[in-house]
């Protein structure tokens, strides 16, 4: 009972601290998804880290050397992640945004889950599992005919133009962020006065200096997420608590106050 009473004077302090911003922007992981069936990447058990080596599987270079390995780890994920749903988390966010508490929403995901709930100003930095370009021509294969490749053949997919293997629109370790989203996220944070930080563990560099851009620029942070990230010792607010009721929480009550 003291927890709950302590957890909701803190939520409290987060929605305050929204509503009294100009300019709020949000920065998501994995573990917003994680209620929607989507397994992260670091969780004790469940975590895609605990059974795969990520320079394996998920790296420019396994891609290009061994494709099949690849396309074995991915497809169940893309496949997933087309048919998973946006929780209450994802949600919440996309009202705040139509009710302008929030800019944009700055996500690590690849699952088109903030989409799909009805977010308009998303920065997907490391791209998206939908669509997918072949290296040798560039000629890019939409979400339909890309995904359909995935879930009725266990073949490799190949390029309609010129056969080669496609590459999934994911930013895999070893490759750069797109330069033009990098800049935008950028711009966001440095204008950010609150910086909303959920279902991250804050690990994954570059992305993991974004939330810290605009606490040096004297930004609020807020951070939503089960286990400790490094950031911890400057928030204003720790919630280490479901995304689920930590998100719906304050969104009931700016609406509330509303």
């Amino acid at each position: 009972m003291a927890n709950d009473k302590k957890f909701q004077i803190e939520l409290e302090k987060a929605a305050q601290l929204i509503r009294l911003s100009t300019y709020t922007v949000v920065f998501t992981g994995a573990g917003i998804s994680t209620p929607s069936g989507i397994p992260d990447f670091r969780s004790p058990h469940t975590g895609l880290w605990n059974t795969n080596d990520p320079f394996m599987v998920a790296s420019i270079y396994s891609f290009r050397k061994n494709p099949e390995h690849f396309f074995n780890w991915i497809r169940p994920l893309a496949i997933q992640a087309e048919t998973a749903q946006p929780n209450a988390a994802h949600q919440c966010l996309a009202a705040m945004e139509k009710l302008g508490a929030i800019k944009a929403i700055i996500t690590q995901n690849i699952d088109d889950l903030h989409q799909k709930a009805g977010s308009e100003e998303v920065l997907e930095l490391h791209g998206n599992a939908k669509t997918a370009t072949c290296p040798n021509c560039g000629f890019q294969h939409d979400s339909q005919e890309f995904l359909h490749k995935l879930q009725d053949s266990k073949d490799l997919p190949a390029c309609k133009k010129c056969g080669f293997i496609v590459k999934p629109d994911v930013v895999l370790f070893g490759e750069m962020l797109p330069n033009c989203v990098w800049e935008s996220a950028q711009q966001h944070c440095l204008q950010a006065d609150v910086i909303l930080v959920v279902g991250s563990s804050l690990e994954v560099s570059p992305a993991n200096s974004l939330p810290e851009l605009s606490v040096s620029h004297g930004a609020k942070l807020i951070i939503n997420n089960l286990s400790p990230t490094f950031l911890d010792t400057k928030a204003d607010v720790l919630l280490p608590l479901d995304v689920t009721h930590a998100i719906s929480g304050i969104y009931q009550i700016l609406t509330t106050a509303e």
